[in-house]
């Protein structure tokens, strides 16, 4: 479903600030993986993922999404392959609309514009059904104005409509860095819960190791814009985050660990 080959992105080229992010990366995905991706400060997970949705063009390599080659086009082209949630809870909503006007606009995204107005009576009853899955009581609230959501309902809410209309792949950057840790675990749950009865392949970046560790089949682990370890299924599940450090200063050669990677 997603197929990077060799690619690399170096900011501020030929300047005392260059700055090489990516290193010949490759990765690839099957459909219906859930990968993590875990990594100190300045490792290169957030220049990846920004390199799949198109926010800025690698220098060089490729990037094949379900089969067709996106390397080169423009972000909004490529959207309609992807979904994504950030880490900030105040993108990826309009703030000022109401939940079911949000929910519309995710609905009839890619699709024709008609004339007809306003939302019909069963669809405000199909995202009824769909909020209720969330279990935040956003069901009664449809007309409230989304500004007025927590953060936690909000990041919630921004996760249904990224996977609205099944993207072929769901892009999560650190969703859940900016929630307490009890919304946080929610959001993940209904995540977890969303990526697994819909099958969405699913790259998903966290700080967290213990997150990293116990949600998806597969974690990857960035170093100075490499990926450095690449375990899945049995070996996995049998991961600690000591022996995920242990496997990083091994990878890594180094014993340094960022801080914002180890109180996670």
């Amino acid at each position: 479903m997603l197929e990077i080959k060799n690619i690399w992105k170096t900011f501020n080229a030929g300047t005392v600030n260059e700055k090489v992010a990516l290193r010949g990366v490759d990765l690839t995905l099957d459909d219906g993986d859930f990968v993590t991706v875990i990594g100190g400060n300045g490792a290169g997970k957030s220049t990846l993922l920004n390199a799949v949705a198109g926010v800025w063009p690698v220098d060089q390599g490729t990037i094949t999404i379900d089969g067709v080659d996106v390397t080169r086009l423009a972000e909004y082209k490529r959207a309609k392959y992807i979904g994504r949630v950030f880490q900030d809870p105040m993108m990826g909503t309009a703030a000022t609309m109401q939940i079911d006007e949000n929910l519309a606009l995710a609905m009839r995204r890619g699709k024709g514009r008609t004339l007809r107005p306003g939302i019909s009576r069963e669809e405000r009853e199909e995202y009824r059904e769909l909020l209720r899955t969330l279990d935040l009581g956003l069901e009664d609230r449809l007309t409230s104005k989304v500004g007025l959501l927590s953060g936690g309902q909000r990041q919630a809410l921004t996760l249904l409509m990224a996977t609205l209309q099944k993207p072929k792949l769901l892009l999560l950057d650190e969703h859940t860095a900016a929630l307490d840790p009890k919304t946080a675990a929610k959001v993940l749950d209904t995540t977890e819960k969303i990526v697994g009865r819909d099958k969405l392949t699913t790259l998903m970046i966290t700080h967290n190791m213990r997150d990293a560790i116990a949600h998806g089949n597969r974690l990857i682990m960035m170093y100075e814009g490499k990926i450095v370890i690449d375990v899945s299924g049995e070996e996995k599940k049998k991961l600690t985050v000591e022996r995920l450090l242990a496997l990083f200063s091994q990878a890594s050669g180094s014993d340094e660990a960022d801080d914002k990677l180890l109180l996670g």
